[in-house]
């Protein structure tokens, strides 16, 4: 009986992951396709020619998590360097640490706060007026207060939405601490990284394995299923049914390369809130990798814009039109035979790489349980 072929549109980790797990569980063959000329996705990193830094082709991506199943299985294809993210904020009124904590409040209200002093204080700054928060805007309002608010998020929110923060659910400024102590750790996460030789050599050593094929520059088309046991497609769901629904929204970015000599801003990452700056950060990349030493350097500014047919969709936008698209695409997906959905696009998330590492495991491990259940009810 020959084995079930399956494919796997999409070389990010979401593909890769699940490609791996299923053919070293399973008797099965895996065919991998991505449309673009390397396996990666958004993750995709490559030394730079000019400086020899390891470039985020995409944008920085720090692997943050506290699941150790995921960390653990990371671990298994490469060094993990640890990394902690130190983010700063370039302001009309001064450089500062991001998120917002103790050193911030301080420094920014001219002040000497104790975590007791300035907990009280920040609760004093919010409009209590505001009961119930409708929008992204009430919700800081009612948390932080307008100074705080119009300093660090309403600028960048509005550059990196391309819209009014009202427009926004009040959910997105719940990722965004506010600290009353030193901590200027950018994520709260037991494990945080990157990986030594980048994200492309970690996902290059997922897909290594005999029973699986990489075929780069392919685009998916329907009509390939009909080749396959079962498609895995992590691609955008609106492109998978040609856009009959219409266009989700999405955001991406542009970058701007800066190419200078030693260090050009000291740090991975600052954020530019203010609106009269047109970028909402700057990443330079020598920095995300401090265990190596270069004479020269690159850096990046980062600009949002609406995504047009031919960009690379980054932040799902998941306004009120958006949900009731994703909801009649959903209702198809369902129906749709012989095809998983999976992944931050295809599910129209947003979702960091160890959340996508942990949906393909999970993945994996709900479709080995039924294929051996159908395979023992055939059986019996």
């Amino acid at each position: 009986m020959p084995k079930p072929r399956y494919l796997f549109v999409g070389a990010g980790f979401s593909g890769a992951v699940l490609a791996r797990e299923l053919v070293t569980r399973m008797e099965c063959e895996a065919v991998v396709i991505d449309s673009r000329p390397h396996i990666g996705g958004n993750c995709h990193t490559e030394r730079d020619p000019t400086t020899g830094v390891m470039l985020h082709v995409y944008g920085p991506h720090i692997f943050n998590t506290s699941n150790e199943r995921v960390w653990a299985y990371v671990q298994q294809f490469g060094v993990f360097r640890p990394f902690i993210n130190r983010v700063k904020a370039s302001t009309s009124r001064g450089v500062f640490s991001m998120p917002i904590n103790l050193h911030t409040i301080n420094q920014f209200f001219g002040k000497r706060f104790n975590p007791v002093e300035a907990r009280a204080f920040v609760a004093g700054l919010g409009d209590q007026s505001i009961e119930e928060p409708q929008n992204f805007q009430e919700q800081a309002l009612k948390f932080l207060g307008r100074d705080l608010y119009q300093t660090f998020f309403y600028g960048y929110t509005r550059k990196q939405w391309g819209c009014e923060p009202t427009e926004l659910p009040a959910s997105i400024l719940k990722r965004l601490p506010v600290r009353f102590n030193y901590d200027d750790n950018y994520y709260n996460q037991k494990f945080q990284g990157i990986p030594e030789d980048g994200y492309t050599a970690i996902i290059a050593r997922i897909l290594d394995h005999p029973a699986i094929e990489v075929r780069l520059n392919t685009a998916f088309r329907r009509g390939d299923a009909e080749q396959f046991d079962h498609v895995f497609y992590t691609g955008p769901i609106d492109a998978f049914f040609d856009f009959s629904e219409g266009r989700l929204g999405y955001r991406t970015v542009n970058f701007e390369r800066i190419d200078a000599e030693g260090d050009y801003q000291g740090n991975p990452v600052i954020n530019y809130p203010d609106m009269e700056v047109p970028w909402t950060r700057v990443h330079e990349h020598k920095h995300f990798a401090p265990w190596e030493t270069h004479e020269r350097t690159v850096a990046f500014r980062e600009t949002s814009k609406e995504t047009a047919p031919d960009d690379v969709p980054y932040y799902p936008k998941r306004l009120a039109a958006d949900r009731e698209i994703l909801l009649r695409y959903r209702a198809m997906a369902e129906a749709q035979p012989g095809v998983s959905f999976l992944g931050r696009l295809a599910t129209y998330r947003y979702m960091d790489m160890e959340a996508v590492i942990g949906e393909a495991l999970e993945f994996a491990d709900a479709f080995q349980r039924t294929t051996l259940r159908s395979a023992s009810d055939s059986e019996g």
